[in-house]
């Protein structure tokens, strides 16, 4: 059974940072996959923000404050998220599938989500 299990959601001022983890079982999903991090904030469409395509690609919202990596000693991809800006409130959900991209259909396996609220 795949499993992914988003971590390291909360609470912080804007200008703050935040570090989320994602971890996959069984590793060969983590190893085979396109892992992509996703936003939805209530009302809004969900947001692909990070892949791990290409050692990291960014949307343009995101580009220069997050950084995407993966450790693979653990099966975790990680989202490094610097100089948050209230916009950066969402449930954040990690996926993976074969093929990489921003739209969510191209993802099959996805965590529960963690939560991100920015206050000004």
């Amino acid at each position: 059974q795949v499993q992914m299990v988003e971590s390291g959601g909360g609470s912080v001022q804007a200008g703050g940072s935040l570090r989320l983890s994602c971890a996959i079982s069984p590793g060969n999903i983590f190893r085979t996959n396109c892992v992509a991090w996703f936003r939805q904030a209530p009302g809004n469409a969900r947001e692909g923000i990070a892949t791990t395509q290409f050692g990291g690609t960014y949307a343009d919202s995101v580009k220069g404050r997050f950084t995407i990596s993966r450790d693979n000693a653990k099966n975790t991809v990680n989202l490094q998220m610097s100089s948050l800006r209230p916009e950066d409130t969402a449930m954040y959900y990690c996926a993976a599938g074969q093929g990489c991209g921003w739209s969510p259909g191209r993802y099959v396996y996805w965590g529960q989500g963690t939560h991100v609220t920015v206050s000004s």
